[in-house]
Protein backbone atom coordinates (compact mmCIF):
# COMPACT_ATOMS: atom_id res chain seq x y z
CA UNK A 1 0.00 0.00 0.00
CA UNK A 2 1.34 3.64 -0.95
CA UNK A 3 2.22 5.46 2.04
CA UNK A 4 1.75 9.31 1.99
CA UNK A 5 3.37 12.34 4.28
CA UNK A 6 0.76 14.15 6.51
CA UNK A 7 0.44 17.44 5.10
CA UNK A 8 4.13 19.31 4.98
CA UNK A 9 5.44 16.77 8.07
CA UNK A 10 7.51 14.25 7.90
CA UNK A 11 4.86 11.42 9.41
CA UNK A 12 4.01 9.07 6.72
CA UNK A 13 0.49 6.90 6.87
CA UNK A 14 -0.92 4.39 4.69
CA UNK A 15 -3.05 5.90 1.98
CA UNK A 16 -5.70 3.88 3.75
CA UNK A 17 -6.46 3.23 7.19
CA UNK A 18 -7.94 1.48 9.09
CA UNK A 19 -11.45 2.59 11.37
CA UNK A 20 -12.39 0.35 14.62
CA UNK A 21 -14.81 2.34 16.01
CA UNK A 22 -17.21 -0.31 15.93
CA UNK A 23 -14.42 -2.98 18.01
CA UNK A 24 -16.06 -3.83 20.92
CA UNK A 25 -19.25 -3.35 20.18
CA UNK A 26 -20.53 -5.01 16.59
CA UNK A 27 -16.99 -6.23 16.23
CA UNK A 28 -15.89 -8.43 18.49
CA UNK A 29 -11.85 -9.41 19.56
CA UNK A 30 -11.58 -12.26 17.18
CA UNK A 31 -12.77 -10.63 13.92
CA UNK A 32 -10.86 -7.71 14.78
CA UNK A 33 -7.70 -9.59 14.86
CA UNK A 34 -8.77 -10.93 11.24
CA UNK A 35 -8.92 -7.58 9.93
CA UNK A 36 -5.69 -6.04 11.82
CA UNK A 37 -3.49 -9.05 9.84
CA UNK A 38 -5.32 -8.57 6.79
CA UNK A 39 -4.70 -4.74 6.74
CA UNK A 40 -0.74 -5.08 8.01
CA UNK A 41 -0.65 -7.87 5.16
CA UNK A 42 -1.44 -5.19 2.65
CA UNK A 43 0.66 -2.82 3.76
CA UNK A 44 -1.41 -0.76 5.76
CA UNK A 45 0.14 1.28 8.68
CA UNK A 46 -2.66 3.74 10.11
CA UNK A 47 -4.73 2.61 12.53
CA UNK A 48 -7.05 4.97 13.97
CA UNK A 49 -8.89 4.84 17.43
CA UNK A 50 -10.25 7.04 19.97
CA UNK A 51 -11.62 6.43 24.32
CA UNK A 52 -14.82 7.32 22.78
CA UNK A 53 -15.47 4.40 20.59
CA UNK A 54 -17.95 1.85 21.86
CA UNK A 55 -17.40 3.67 24.72
CA UNK A 56 -13.99 2.74 25.27
CA UNK A 57 -14.54 -0.94 24.02
CA UNK A 58 -12.60 -0.21 20.77
CA UNK A 59 -8.88 0.91 22.61
CA UNK A 60 -9.68 -1.78 24.95
CA UNK A 61 -9.88 -4.52 21.69
CA UNK A 62 -6.90 -3.00 19.98
CA UNK A 63 -4.69 -3.37 23.33
CA UNK A 64 -5.24 -6.87 22.62
CA UNK A 65 -3.38 -6.79 19.35
CA UNK A 66 -0.67 -5.14 20.29
CA UNK A 67 2.13 -6.82 21.14
CA UNK A 68 0.62 -10.32 21.03
CA UNK A 69 -0.75 -10.26 17.41
CA UNK A 70 0.91 -6.95 16.00
CA UNK A 71 4.37 -5.20 15.85
CA UNK A 72 3.37 -1.64 17.87
CA UNK A 73 6.17 -0.05 15.43
CA UNK A 74 4.71 -1.60 12.30
CA UNK A 75 1.51 0.88 13.35
CA UNK A 76 1.00 4.06 12.72
CA UNK A 77 -1.48 4.79 15.64
CA UNK A 78 -3.75 7.98 15.41
CA UNK A 79 -5.90 8.21 18.47
CA UNK A 80 -7.57 11.23 20.12
CA UNK A 81 -8.58 13.30 23.35
CA UNK A 82 -10.89 15.97 24.52
CA UNK A 83 -14.73 13.52 23.61
CA UNK A 84 -15.97 12.17 26.76
CA UNK A 85 -18.30 9.09 26.14
CA UNK A 86 -21.50 10.19 28.65
CA UNK A 87 -21.70 6.80 29.37
CA UNK A 88 -17.73 6.61 30.86
CA UNK A 89 -18.84 9.51 33.55
CA UNK A 90 -18.19 8.43 37.49
CA UNK A 91 -20.61 6.72 38.76
CA UNK A 92 -22.99 8.06 35.85
CA UNK A 93 -25.75 5.01 34.22
CA UNK A 94 -24.89 4.37 30.51
CA UNK A 95 -26.47 6.95 28.23
CA UNK A 96 -27.74 5.48 24.18
CA UNK A 97 -25.38 6.07 21.96
CA UNK A 98 -27.16 8.74 19.60
CA UNK A 99 -26.75 11.19 22.85
CA UNK A 100 -23.43 13.45 22.14
CA UNK A 101 -20.72 12.99 24.36
CA UNK A 102 -19.07 15.91 26.59
CA UNK A 103 -16.15 17.92 25.13
CA UNK A 104 -13.56 18.66 27.90
CA UNK A 105 -10.09 19.88 25.77
CA UNK A 106 -8.96 21.37 28.58
CA UNK A 107 -5.18 21.10 29.68
CA UNK A 108 -6.39 19.21 32.23
CA UNK A 109 -8.81 17.07 30.46
CA UNK A 110 -6.87 16.11 27.21
CA UNK A 111 -3.47 15.13 29.22
CA UNK A 112 -5.62 12.49 31.61
CA UNK A 113 -7.25 11.48 28.74
CA UNK A 114 -4.06 10.86 27.21
CA UNK A 115 -2.29 9.31 29.79
CA UNK A 116 -5.59 6.85 30.14
CA UNK A 117 -4.95 5.63 26.69
CA UNK A 118 -1.52 5.30 26.52
CA UNK A 119 -1.95 3.26 29.81
CA UNK A 120 -4.59 1.25 28.26
CA UNK A 121 -3.13 0.44 25.32
CA UNK A 122 0.27 -0.06 26.80
CA UNK A 123 2.27 2.30 24.54
CA UNK A 124 3.61 5.07 25.47
CA UNK A 125 3.42 7.49 22.67
CA UNK A 126 1.01 7.98 20.21
CA UNK A 127 2.33 8.25 16.73
CA UNK A 128 -0.80 11.21 15.89
CA UNK A 129 -2.43 12.69 18.50
CA UNK A 130 -5.42 14.54 17.68
CA UNK A 131 -8.13 17.33 19.88
CA UNK A 132 -11.36 14.95 19.12
CA UNK A 133 -13.63 18.37 18.88
CA UNK A 134 -13.82 22.18 18.93
CA UNK A 135 -14.05 22.89 22.68
CA UNK A 136 -15.60 26.71 22.89
CA UNK A 137 -14.94 26.95 26.42
CA UNK A 138 -11.17 26.41 26.59
CA UNK A 139 -8.42 29.35 25.13
CA UNK A 140 -6.96 28.47 22.30
CA UNK A 141 -3.57 29.47 23.66
CA UNK A 142 -4.03 26.96 26.82
CA UNK A 143 -5.26 23.92 23.51
CA UNK A 144 -2.12 24.55 21.69
CA UNK A 145 0.49 24.34 24.71
CA UNK A 146 -0.71 21.18 25.82
CA UNK A 147 -0.38 19.99 22.07
CA UNK A 148 2.93 21.00 22.50
CA UNK A 149 3.94 19.58 26.08
CA UNK A 150 2.60 16.09 24.84
CA UNK A 151 4.94 16.28 21.87
CA UNK A 152 7.95 17.51 23.89
CA UNK A 153 7.40 14.92 26.56
CA UNK A 154 7.31 12.05 24.25
CA UNK A 155 3.98 10.92 24.31
CA UNK A 156 3.15 12.17 21.13
CA UNK A 157 5.24 12.68 17.80
CA UNK A 158 2.77 14.67 16.03
CA UNK A 159 -0.80 16.58 16.51
CA UNK A 160 -3.47 16.85 14.75
CA UNK A 161 -7.47 17.67 14.75
CA UNK A 162 -10.76 16.03 14.28
CA UNK A 163 -13.94 17.98 13.17
CA UNK A 164 -12.92 21.33 13.12
CA UNK A 165 -14.48 23.95 10.78
CA UNK A 166 -11.62 25.77 8.80
CA UNK A 167 -11.36 29.00 10.60
CA UNK A 168 -11.07 26.59 14.32
CA UNK A 169 -8.01 24.97 11.99
CA UNK A 170 -6.91 27.65 10.77
CA UNK A 171 -6.84 29.30 14.66
CA UNK A 172 -4.91 26.49 15.99
CA UNK A 173 -2.62 25.81 13.32
CA UNK A 174 -1.20 29.95 14.09
CA UNK A 175 -0.45 28.90 17.27
CA UNK A 176 0.81 25.29 16.73
CA UNK A 177 2.19 22.60 13.86
CA UNK A 178 -1.11 20.59 12.97
CA UNK A 179 -0.39 17.92 10.62
CA UNK A 180 -3.39 16.43 9.99
CA UNK A 181 -7.53 17.35 10.27
CA UNK A 182 -9.71 14.28 9.90
CA UNK A 183 -12.96 15.35 8.63
CA UNK A 184 -15.67 13.86 6.90
CA UNK A 185 -15.37 13.60 2.94
CA UNK A 186 -16.82 11.79 0.26
CA UNK A 187 -19.39 11.93 -3.05
CA UNK A 188 -21.75 12.87 -0.39
CA UNK A 189 -20.10 15.39 1.73
CA UNK A 190 -17.69 17.50 -0.31
CA UNK A 191 -18.57 20.95 2.38
CA UNK A 192 -14.71 20.46 3.00
CA UNK A 193 -13.97 21.63 -0.39
CA UNK A 194 -15.51 25.02 0.85
CA UNK A 195 -12.89 26.60 3.04
CA UNK A 196 -11.26 23.41 5.33
CA UNK A 197 -8.97 22.07 2.28
CA UNK A 198 -7.74 25.69 1.41
CA UNK A 199 -6.75 26.43 4.85
CA UNK A 200 -5.12 22.82 5.34
CA UNK A 201 -3.29 23.40 2.52
CA UNK A 202 -2.25 26.95 3.52
CA UNK A 203 -1.54 25.48 6.89
CA UNK A 204 0.47 22.87 5.18
CA UNK A 205 -1.95 20.39 7.15
CA UNK A 206 -2.76 16.77 5.75
CA UNK A 207 -6.77 15.60 5.38
CA UNK A 208 -7.43 12.58 6.62
CA UNK A 209 -10.76 11.56 5.18
CA UNK A 210 -13.49 10.76 7.55
CA UNK A 211 -16.59 8.26 6.33
CA UNK A 212 -15.50 8.26 2.99
CA UNK A 213 -18.51 5.71 1.91
CA UNK A 214 -20.86 7.80 3.70
CA UNK A 215 -22.36 5.23 6.02
CA UNK A 216 -22.18 2.48 3.22
CA UNK A 217 -24.60 4.35 0.84
CA UNK A 218 -21.67 4.44 -1.58
CA UNK A 219 -21.60 0.53 -1.57
CA UNK A 220 -24.92 0.36 -3.41
CA UNK A 221 -25.90 -1.27 -0.80
CA UNK A 222 -29.35 0.76 -0.66
CA UNK A 223 -30.34 0.91 -4.28
CA UNK A 224 -33.07 -1.94 -3.59
CA UNK A 225 -34.13 -0.92 -0.01
CA UNK A 226 -32.60 -1.42 2.80
CA UNK A 227 -30.71 -4.43 3.76
CA UNK A 228 -31.36 -5.75 7.41
CA UNK A 229 -28.25 -5.91 8.77
CA UNK A 230 -27.14 -2.27 7.34
CA UNK A 231 -27.20 0.81 9.46
CA UNK A 232 -29.70 1.86 7.53
CA UNK A 233 -31.60 -0.51 10.07
CA UNK A 234 -29.95 -0.37 12.85
CA UNK A 235 -31.99 2.27 15.54
CA UNK A 236 -29.38 4.29 16.36
CA UNK A 237 -28.52 5.12 12.87
CA UNK A 238 -31.49 4.77 10.33
CA UNK A 239 -32.38 8.08 10.72
CA UNK A 240 -29.18 9.73 9.58
CA UNK A 241 -29.14 7.09 6.35
CA UNK A 242 -32.34 7.64 5.37
CA UNK A 243 -32.25 11.16 5.65
CA UNK A 244 -29.05 11.26 3.50
CA UNK A 245 -31.00 8.93 0.77
CA UNK A 246 -32.43 11.80 -1.66
CA UNK A 247 -32.09 12.26 -5.27
CA UNK A 248 -28.54 13.34 -5.10
CA UNK A 249 -27.43 10.24 -3.82
CA UNK A 250 -29.63 7.81 -6.14
CA UNK A 251 -27.58 9.90 -9.03
CA UNK A 252 -24.33 9.54 -7.43
CA UNK A 253 -24.67 5.61 -7.02
CA UNK A 254 -25.94 4.87 -10.58
CA UNK A 255 -22.90 6.78 -11.92
CA UNK A 256 -20.40 4.40 -9.35
CA UNK A 257 -22.32 1.59 -10.09
CA UNK A 258 -21.89 2.19 -14.09
CA UNK A 259 -18.55 3.28 -13.49
CA UNK A 260 -17.62 -0.05 -11.50
CA UNK A 261 -19.54 -2.30 -14.46
CA UNK A 262 -16.89 -0.91 -16.97
CA UNK A 263 -14.42 -1.15 -15.01
CA UNK A 264 -14.91 -4.33 -13.81
CA UNK A 265 -15.04 -3.86 -9.96
CA UNK A 266 -17.13 -2.45 -7.13
CA UNK A 267 -18.54 0.66 -6.44
CA UNK A 268 -17.12 0.71 -3.12
CA UNK A 269 -13.84 0.78 -5.05
CA UNK A 270 -14.82 3.10 -7.58
CA UNK A 271 -15.89 5.62 -4.34
CA UNK A 272 -12.57 5.02 -1.94
CA UNK A 273 -10.56 5.81 -5.02
CA UNK A 274 -12.23 8.76 -6.02
CA UNK A 275 -11.33 10.40 -2.54
CA UNK A 276 -7.94 8.76 -2.09
CA UNK A 277 -6.82 10.75 -5.51
CA UNK A 278 -8.67 14.24 -4.34
CA UNK A 279 -5.73 17.00 -3.93
CA UNK A 280 -4.76 17.61 0.06
CA UNK A 281 -6.16 14.08 0.88
CA UNK A 282 -3.15 12.20 3.24
CA UNK A 283 -5.14 9.31 3.86
CA UNK A 284 -8.90 7.89 4.47
CA UNK A 285 -10.64 6.28 7.48
CA UNK A 286 -12.17 3.28 6.63
CA UNK A 287 -14.25 0.23 8.52
CA UNK A 288 -15.57 -3.00 7.60
CA UNK A 289 -18.36 -4.99 9.69
CA UNK A 290 -16.18 -8.41 8.53
CA UNK A 291 -13.61 -9.48 7.24
CA UNK A 292 -15.43 -9.92 3.91
CA UNK A 293 -16.39 -6.45 3.41
CA UNK A 294 -12.62 -5.47 4.70
CA UNK A 295 -11.26 -7.69 1.75
CA UNK A 296 -13.38 -5.56 -0.66
CA UNK A 297 -12.25 -2.51 0.85
CA UNK A 298 -8.38 -2.96 0.53
CA UNK A 299 -9.19 -4.01 -3.03
CA UNK A 300 -9.73 -0.61 -3.63
CA UNK A 301 -5.84 0.34 -3.18
CA UNK A 302 -5.12 -0.94 -6.49
CA UNK A 303 -7.42 0.40 -8.58
CA UNK A 304 -6.36 4.00 -11.00
CA UNK A 305 -9.61 5.78 -11.92
CA UNK A 306 -9.69 7.12 -15.83
CA UNK A 307 -9.62 10.60 -15.56
CA UNK A 308 -12.53 10.55 -17.41
CA UNK A 309 -14.24 8.31 -14.38
CA UNK A 310 -13.28 10.59 -12.21
CA UNK A 311 -14.13 14.54 -13.97
CA UNK A 312 -17.92 12.69 -14.35
CA UNK A 313 -17.71 11.61 -10.70
CA UNK A 314 -17.15 15.19 -9.75
CA UNK A 315 -19.77 16.61 -12.12
CA UNK A 316 -22.60 14.24 -10.96
CA UNK A 317 -21.95 14.74 -6.79
CA UNK A 318 -21.67 18.50 -7.18
CA UNK A 319 -24.55 20.63 -5.95
CA UNK A 320 -25.97 23.05 -8.01
CA UNK A 321 -25.95 25.54 -6.23
CA UNK A 322 -22.45 25.36 -4.45
CA UNK A 323 -20.42 23.52 -6.61
CA UNK A 324 -19.92 20.79 -3.73
CA UNK A 325 -21.56 20.08 -0.18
Amino acid sequence: MEQRTAGRSGLRVSRMGLATHTWGDRTGADEAAVQMTAFLDAGGTLVDTSPAYAAGGAQRVLAELLGDLVNRDDLVLSGCSGVVPVSAAEDGPAVPEPVRPAVDASRRGLLAQLDRTLRELGTDHLDLWSVGEWDPYTPLDEVAGTLEHAVRAGKARYVGVRGFSAWQLASLAALTPVVAAQHPYSLLARGAEEDLLPAARHHGTGLIAATPLAGGILTGKYRDGVPADSRGADEATAEEIRHRLDERANRVVDALVTAADGLGTSPLAVALAWIRDRPGVSSMIVGARDIGQLTGVLAAETLELPRAIAAALDDVSARPETGHE
